[in-house]
C-alpha cells in the first residue's frame, strides 16, 4: 500500500474484542475529539473475549490492505497490571498502538517488520482522568488521535522499548513427520471455517503432490474428523462435504461447506490438527 499523502485525513483502524455495547463507540468519540478529520476503520469489534490469539490473526490478516496509517488493537485481559501500553513503529509507515500483551508484534511483521518500539508513559497524550479497567478510553484512543493529527511525534510518547524485548505469542507450526502434516488451528472464523498453520507446501511435503478432489484423513484434537477432500473453493465441494482448500491468507483451512465445523467438533486455537493419506 502506497504512503499517505500529506493533505489527506489520517487513517485510524481500530480492532477490539468489546462487542457492540458501547465502548468501541466511545474510544472513537474520543479520537474525534482529538483528530476531527480521521477517518476510523473499524476492522471488528466481535473478537472473542479475552482472545489474543484470535484478535491477532485478525489484525495481520487485514492491516495489510489498510491505507499507511495509526492501528489501535485492545484485546487486553490484563488491563490495569503491570503490563505495558506500547507503540510499535513498523517499516511500511505504520503505527501499531496496544498492549503489550502479543497481539501486535505478527501485524508489524506483516507491515514489514517493527523499526521501534516505545511504552505509552506520556500522560500529556492521555485523557487527563484515567482508569484501571479502560485504558482503550483513556490511552489508546487519544495518544492514537495525537500521532493522528501530527500533534506529538512517535519519539514523544514514551521511553523506547527493545525490540526484542516485546511479548511475542508461541509461533503457531505446520511439521512433516511419518508421511502426515501435523499443524495447529490458528482461528476460527464466524462461519466455523477452521484456520491452520502452514501452507500448500507444507501440505506437499507431507504427502507428494495434492491434486484437487483428492481425500484426505484430518483430526483435530480429540475429534476423527474423517476425509476432507481438496478442493480451490467452497463450491467445488457439496452441502456438508468437509473440504480442505487454500484460504484468502495463503494458509490451509478446513471447512464443512455451508455448515460450521467449528462448533462441530469444538475447534478452538491452538488445538492439534493432523492431515494425512485418505
Amino acid at each position: 500500500m502506497p504512503a499517505m499523502r500529506p493533505s489527506e485525513p489520517p487513517i485510524i483502524t481500530f480492532l477490539t474484542d468489546f462487542g457492540l455495547d458501547g465502548a468501541a463507540a466511545t474510544c472513537r468519540g474520543v479520537m474525534l475529539s482529538i483528530c476531527r478529520n480521521a477517518q476510523i476503520v473499524d476492522i471488528s469489534h466481535t473478537v472473542r473475549k479475552y482472545a489474543i490469539r484470535d484478535g491477532a490473526f485478525i489484525l495481520r490478516a487485514a492491516l495489510p490492505f489498510m491505507p499507511v496509517g495509526i492501528h489501535v488493537a485492545v484485546v487486553d485481559p490484563g488491563v490495569g497490571t503491570s503490563r505495558r501500553p506500547i507503540a510499535i513503529r513498523c517499516a511500511r509507515g505504520d503505527i501499531l498502538i496496544g498492549p503489550d500483551n502479543g497481539l501486535l508484534p505478527a501485524a508489524a511483521d506483516a507491515l514489514g517488520g517493527a523499526t521501534a518500539a516505545r511504552e505509552l508513559a506520556d500522560r500529556a497524550l492521555w485523557l487527563p482522568n484515567t482508569t484501571a479497567t479502560f485504558h482503550g478510553r483513556d490511552i489508546f484512543a487519544p495518544v492514537a488521535a495525537h500521532l493522528a493529527a501530527g500533534d506529538a511525534p512517535f519519539e514523544a510518547v514514551g521511553p523506547e522499548i527493545q525490540l526484542a524485548d516485546l511479548v511475542r505469542l508461541p509461533a503457531p507450526l505446520a511439521q512433516v513427520s511419518g508421511g502426515r502434516l501435523h499443524t495447529e488451528v490458528t482461528y476460527v472464523d464466524s462461519f466455523g471455517n477452521v484456520r491452520l498453520a502452514g501452507t500448500r507446501d507444507d501440505l506437499v511435503a507431507a504427502l507428494g503432490q495434492v491434486a484437487e478432489g483428492d481425500r484426505l484423513a484430518v483430526s483435530i484434537g480429540p475429534s476423527h474428523v474423517g476425509e476432507a477432500v481438496v478442493v480451490r473453493s467452497f463450491g467445488h465441494a457439496g452441502p456438508g462435504e468437509t473440504l480442505l482448500y487454500v484460504d484468502s491468507t495463503g494458509d490451509l483451512a478446513l471447512a464443512d461447506n455451508q455448515a460450521d465445523l467449528g462448533v462441530r467438533v469444538g475447534a478452538e486455537a491452538g488445538m492439534a490438527v493432523t492431515i494425512g493419506p485418505g
